[in-house]
């Protein structure tokens, strides 16, 4: 099942399923409820291509997982690390799709990083991994937009990562996605910049749902970004970032310069 959060016209966002219909026509309904609980799916009556979509989900925190692929460690000659590398973005950097990624003045080199994403679907602390996957509402594709002059310059990651408009994700939440073997593929204006698979991940999504529930609660609609491939990039204004993750979708975010203010 695929969740979205969308708008038509200038109407606030509700939450909403997708139905696939034929030759991969896509229909948007309303759900009644919440996805953490008790919901109902109304009738899909719209096609997708008159609503707007937003982010599938609205965090109280983005837990972020450094260093997850070999290839891209090695790309930045870093170690590998013993045991997950966690850090936080914060949910004023959350963007949906076709929303533009800004590049701000105080970075000369921000890059894209493709990452599978995955949506808490129930609290829990202490969660043993063979539990893991219970706590999993589903999944969605993201970026963590980084600014790399600065995380090399800071020695530490907030302010990097941090900057609004540097956590896309979208464009649905996927309950059926298998994270096991998903392949994840990043293009900046057609181009490949990223490939690799979810299977070339050093700690799994119950490795790292276990771990972080070790240090904080996980509370519904928490996301978990799981660390990106090799092949990291830097963004230009005029970009075109399409990251696309095979049994999901595809996040399409255009590129932008901040306004001189």
């Amino acid at each position: 099942m695929r969740f979205v959060r969308y708008s038509i016209g200038k109407q606030s966002p509700r939450l909403g399923w997708v139905l696939s219909q034929g030759d991969e026509e896509l229909w948007v309904g309303p759900v009644e409820g919440t996805l953490y609980g008790e919901f109902r799916r109304l009738e899909a009556n719209q096609p997708l291509s008159a609503v707007r979509l937003h982010a599938p989900v609205t965090p109280s925190k983005i837990i972020c997982v450094g260093r997850n692929y070999v290839a891209h460690a090695k790309e930045h000659q870093a170690e590998v690390p013993e045991i997950p590398l966690l850090f936080l973005k914060p949910p004023t950097s959350i963007i949906g799709p076709e929303e533009s990624i800004v590049l701000p003045p105080q970075s000369q080199q921000v890059e894209h990083e493709a990452e599978l994403v995955v949506v808490i679907g129930k609290r829990g602390r202490w969660i043993p991994p063979e539990d893991a996957m219970k706590h999993v509402l589903g999944y969605t594709i993201g970026n963590d937009v980084t600014a790399r002059d600065l995380q090399r310059r800071d020695g530490q990651w907030t302010r990097s990562k941090g900057f609004d408009t540097f956590c896309p994700i979208g464009p649905w939440i996927e309950t059926e996605f298998d994270p096991a073997d998903g392949v994840i593929s990043c293009h900046v204006n057609g181009e490949m910049r990223q490939m690799s698979s979810t299977r070339d991940m050093v700690f799994s999504v119950r490795q790292l749902i276990a771990f972080a529930s070790s240090v904080m609660t996980l509370e519904p609609g928490d996301i978990m970004m799981t660390g990106t491939p090799a092949g990291v990039s830097p963004l230009h204004p005029g970009d075109i970032v399409e990251i696309t993750i095979e049994g999901i979708g595809k996040l399409r975010n255009p590129v932008i310069a901040e306004p001189v203010r």
